[in-house]
């Protein structure tokens, strides 16, 4: 711990990424904690479509390429998870599950979000045994299989077009009695003969036989009514939780657990930034969480100068 960073970036999406590009090239040699999911939510989505020059790139592709783009500028990776974060004394102290301790003159916290899971019977009894949150990570195990997608929003609806090239028969149960999305992804999932929609439902339980999934129980919350659905695999789409655990306490939070942020990316504690959807609760888009991630790393350069 004898080395102390100028910077120290905690996440590796789109936010934490562009961070890292232009933190090192402010020459700010920023340490990043990738996290347990290097590459963040975009790891698991398919083609996308609303990226500023280009036309055809996987969520996959353009990470990889962010990730060598913010090396090449000077950023080090770092695998280690963080565990802690000590803001009470200058400079800040990040400890990790190695029990290794850094310090940092400036903090930019671009740990993203967590899928939220349903709660009921038999979800962690199944889980990676048919229950994901993943349909581009997981959806190839369902060829010609039937499927349930949880979720009315961009997200289920990413899900289900995924699933449709697989000739899957998907049903999608969404808690409102019309879809969330935008109208492009609605578009996407329009007319498919294998996709039926089930509104003002929530599945109230994952049903299989010891090994693997066989169902879910679907109740109808107009009328209380309830059916099973024969299914081999069930994809979450219900929304997500921000990653702000390792900073409650520290920084004013509200009350979904969002960072509060004051002119876009500085928190109630000098030095420590947030960026992405950890504080994001409008937009929700990548190229959004990339812009926080320029503004963080442009205010902690001014912070640090």
């Amino acid at each position: 711990m004898n080395t102390i960073h100028k910077l120290i970036i905690i996440g590796s999406g789109p936010a934490g990424l562009t961070a890292g590009i232009y933190a090192g090239r402010a020459h700010l040699q920023p340490l990043m904690f990738a996290g347990p999911k290097p590459g963040g939510q975009l790891m698991g989505t398919t083609m996308i479509e609303n990226w500023p020059g280009s036309l055809d790139i996987t969520g996959p592709q353009l990470m990889i390429t962010m990730t060598e783009q913010a090396k090449k500028f000077g950023t080090i990776i770092n695998d280690e998870i963080v565990t802690a974060i000590d803001t009470t004394q200058r400079p800040f102290t990040i400890t990790t599950n190695t029990g290794a301790q850094y310090q940092t003159h400036a903090l930019i916290y671009a740990t993203g979000v967590t899928p939220n899971k349903l709660g009921c019977p038999g979800e962690e009894k199944y889980w990676g045994k048919g229950v994901s949150t993943c349909a581009v990570c997981d959806g190839a195990f369902y060829h010609k299989k039937n499927v349930v997608v949880v979720g009315g929003g961009d997200s289920a609806m990413e899900s289900a077009s995924f699933l449709d090239k697989f000739e899957n028969n998907i049903t999608i149960v969404h808690i409102k009695d019309a879809f969330t999305a935008s109208h492009v992804m609605q578009d996407r999932i329009k007319d498919k003969p294998h996709i039926t929609k089930i509104f003002s439902s929530t599945v109230t339980e994952i049903v299989g036989d010891g090994q693997k999934i066989t169902g879910v129980k679907i109740k109808n919350l107009l009328d209380n009514s309830e059916q099973e659905v024969a299914c081999d695999g069930v994809f979450l789409a219900i929304g997500a939780k921000p990653n702000s655990q390792l900073v409650a306490g520290t920084i004013d939070l509200h009350s979904y657990g969002h960072i509060k942020v004051i002119d876009h990316v500085k928190t109630n504690v000098p030095g420590l930034f947030a960026a992405g959807d950890v504080h994001d609760m409008h937009y929700r888009q990548a190229i959004v969480s990339a812009g926080f991630g320029c503004m963080a790393a442009l205010e902690a350069e001014r912070y640090l100068s």
